[in-house]
């Protein structure tokens, strides 16, 4: 059975969308996932389950979402080799002087259109950069996510509404518990 996790956006933020990670372990038991782990309490989900599309399965856990919790949370969906592949792929970590804790990746449901990455491309003022590499856009912001280019921008809100942060931290915690799993 692959691994794989799940990314639930907007979920226990600003005391908004509260999900008890216990419950949302129980929720995705209930679909019949196995091997289910939460790590912190922001809507990271590692799984095993049979094989389908990322597609299917975010919605699969939407829609559970909905019923057990009551309101709608958007999920991005990886398998455990494209975490990896998004962990090796990260142009910043090749440059010598890069704090790797001043590095976000936003996750995507699909590559972004042309016009996106051109206004984020817009949006991204020195010193913070920003790359895009298939469904991952890579943040650099050296003096952190509060004091950003992206802070209060419309970047996820108008071009990303389906997008989920992570920081590089927790990116690798979930690469880290996925070969646990295994």
């Amino acid at each position: 059975m692959p691994t794989y996790i799940a990314l639930l956006r907007g979920i226990n933020v600003g005391g908004h969308k509260k999900v008890k990670m216990e419950l949302l372990r129980k929720s995705f038991t209930a679909l019949g996932f196995e091997q289910v782990q939460t790590y912190i309490q922001s809507g990271n989900v590692v799984f095993k389950g049979a094989k389908a599309s990322a597609a299917a399965l975010s919605r699969k856990i939407e829609d559970r979402i909905v019923k057990d919790f009551g309101f709608p949370a958007p999920v991005i969906t990886r398998t455990q080799e494209e975490i990896a592949t998004a962990i090796q792929n990260n142009p910043f970590l090749k440059e010598g002087a890069v704090d790797p804790g001043r590095l976000h990746l936003i996750f995507l449901p699909e590559a972004p259109a042309p016009a996106v990455l051109k206004e984020l491309s817009g949006l991204t003022v020195e010193p913070d950069r920003s790359l895009c590499r298939g469904k991952e856009i890579y943040l650099y912001l050296p003096n952190g996510f509060a004091e950003s280019s992206f802070h209060r921008s419309p970047l996820e809100r108008k071009l990303l509404n389906r997008a989920t942060t992570r920081n590089w931290n927790t990116v690798n915690k979930l690469q880290q518990m996925c070969q646990e799993c295994a």
